[in-house]
């Protein structure tokens, strides 16, 4: 074998020397047997989810849209965004920051949390129960990777009291109640045995000793106490908060931060319970920083209970909610910010995410993946428009292009043809569980873009909680590009501005049909004017006012008026 490999070294050495062009060794070195050229292959091998990569790669690759000097700060806080807008991938680079400047980050995945019965047997397992459960896996999850920090730190392992205190944290989350009947029985043991005495009696005679011996009885009594019933979990919030603030005193001046992701995988009727215990136990501590990713429209952070009682996080007062991910990359929104940012997105996941001898290596700037990559800039822009912010959907997009395009540079037939693929692929097919949300998309492609001509309208914030709304928002089918406009002619009143996905309507946009801009603006009876900013006349804007009651009414069992 190392005859064989030598005997290649010295092949490729040869034909360098005599000047006979060899392909180069690396990842990619079969592109043209696979009809790709090197960069287009190298865009359709891109990882597309944060998991793929190594803490190394994802600080690398992570690209500021603004949202990394809001989640250094020291407040709790909840990070929304869609899935694909990136949450795993900011609370990765976030971790290795503080890592780097000597804090303790905890990241825990609540996907691995908690047990089947827990997750899935709702109606079988009291919620308290249920959410118990949930809370121990965390905890002890949340323990292992402290200890596991201290394991990896000389400075704190060298701590006995710290590592003593990691034992008391557990115990305080070990502890198992039984709940059933108890039965007490007392018992007699009779035992036989010897009894001896010694006597001195002192006079002022010669003292005189008195031994004497003699048997006794004696009964013994024995308790025994039996338990029937059923095991369940029992934890003491103030046990657990004595256990962790005794934990973060003795890290001195090092702040933990809790970086719980993916908290809209845990079951919706025990998350209010969830956060009890983080209002309880976590968010007063000292030295601590708790930040969740949650998808909005899958969260439910606070409840009330049968006796009234509320539990869970009060956003504002307990925890702040300042963060949306769905708000910084919308084309709509900042054209020429979101421009830049999907140009470093690509640039950084090509180069400094790729393999170290890849082609693309050479390539210097972000807008040079551009100039190689893409036929023009429309092209490119087109990209970013398919995304509607969100970069897991434009590394997707690139990867079908890329595909497409073959050898060649990919153009605007590439992308439409791959943001339309994408649509199908996975948004489109995530509704088919949902007839009615697929109707609505449906009827609102219909009344928006082949009646208006339109990309965008707007809907009343009084609809806005809508299910099957947020079910198209939700699937990514629907972007909100502006929150909150109002109209002087209609104080009181706030709309958001919604766009239709760029897959929804590609077919239609080399037809008559073909979008002219986001809102239509004008009297009814008038050829439209189309801006991307709503004026503040509603006289103007009217036509582009979504009556989501309209569609409802036609459902079937819908009666008129209801």
């Amino acid at each position: 074998m190392c005859s064989s490999r030598l005997r290649g070294t010295r092949r490729l050495h040869s034909q360098l020397l005599e000047g006979v062009p060899s392909r180069p060794y690396w990842p990619y070195h079969r592109d043209m047997a696979t009809g790709l050229s090197p960069l287009n292959r190298a865009l359709n091998l891109v990882p597309k989810r944060a998991e793929s990569r190594q803490s190394e790669q994802l600080r690398d690759t992570f690209v500021d849209s603004g949202v990394a000097v809001v989640m250094e700060s020291v407040d709790h806080q909840i990070i929304y965004g869609r899935r694909g807008t990136g949450k795993t991938h900011a609370f990765r680079y976030l971790e290795t920051v503080l890592r780097v400047n000597g804090d303790v980050p905890i990241y825990l995945d609540l996907r691995t949390v908690g047990s089947p019965e827990g997750l899935f047997l709702g109606e079988e397992v009291k919620p308290t129960e249920r959410a118990s459960r949930l809370l121990v896996d965390l905890l002890n999850q949340f323990h292992a990777s402290l200890m596991e920090a201290v394991l990896e730190d000389d400075d704190l392992i060298a701590d006995v009291a710290l590592i003593s205190k990691l034992d008391a944290l557990l115990d305080s989350i070990s502890t198992v109640r039984v709940s059933g009947e108890i039965e007490v029985s007392n018992e007699g043991e009779r035992v036989k045995g010897a009894k001896s005495s010694l006597a001195v009696r002192l006079g002022f005679r010669a003292p005189e000793v008195d031994l004497s011996a003699e048997d006794s009885d004696e009964t013994r009594k024995m308790t025994t106490e039996t338990r029937r019933g059923t095991e369940s979990i029992s934890l003491n919030f103030s046990d657990i908060a004595r256990s962790l603030r005794s934990l973060f005193d003795s890290l001195k001046s090092r702040r933990v931060w809790l970086l719980l992701d993916e908290w809209s995988s845990a079951p919706g009727e025990i998350q209010p319970y969830l956060g009890e215990f983080l209002v309880r136990c976590l968010l007063p501590l000292q030295g601590l920083t708790v930040k969740i990713a949650a998808i909005e429209q899958q969260t439910n952070f606070r409840t009330a209970l049968p006796s009234s009682q509320l539990i869970g996080l009060e956003l504002g007062a307990d925890i702040a909610a300042n963060v949306s991910l769905d708000e910084f990359m919308v084309f709509e929104e900042n054209k020429e910010r979101s421009r830049e940012f999907f140009k470093s997105l690509f640039f950084n996941h090509l180069t400094l995410g790729g393999a170290p001898n890849s082609p693309v290596a050479s390539i210097s700037s972000p807008q040079g993946i551009v100039r190689q990559g893409f036929t023009d800039t429309r092209a490119f822009d087109e990209l970013v428009r398919a995304a509607e912010g969100v970069p897991r959907d434009a590394l997707n997009i690139a990867a079908k292009a890329a595909v497409r395009a073959a050898t060649e540079k990919i153009s605007v037939h590439d992308v439409r043809a791959a943001g339309r693929g994408w649509f199908q692929s996975d948004k489109e097919a995530a509704l088919r569980s949902s007839e009615e949300a697929s109707r609505l998309l449906n009827w609102i492609i219909d009344k928006v873009i082949r009646e208006r001509r339109a990309r965008g309208f707007l809907v009343n914030q009084r609809d806005a909680n809508n299910a099957l709304l947020l079910a198209l928002f939700d699937a990514r089918v629907l972007h909100v590009v502006r929150r909150g406009y109002s109209a002087q002619d209609e104080p009181g009143e706030r709309y958001d501005v919604y766009v239709i996905d760029y897959g929804a309507y590609v077919d239609l946009m080399q037809t008559r049909y073909a979008p002219q801009g986001v809102l239509p603006i004008g009297p009814e009876d008038e050829e439209p004017e189309y801006v991307e900013v709503p004026t503040q006349d509603l006289r103007a804007i009217r036509r582009a006012v979504l009556d989501i009651e309209s569609f409802i009414a036609t459902l079937p069992g819908t009666r008129a008026g209801s």
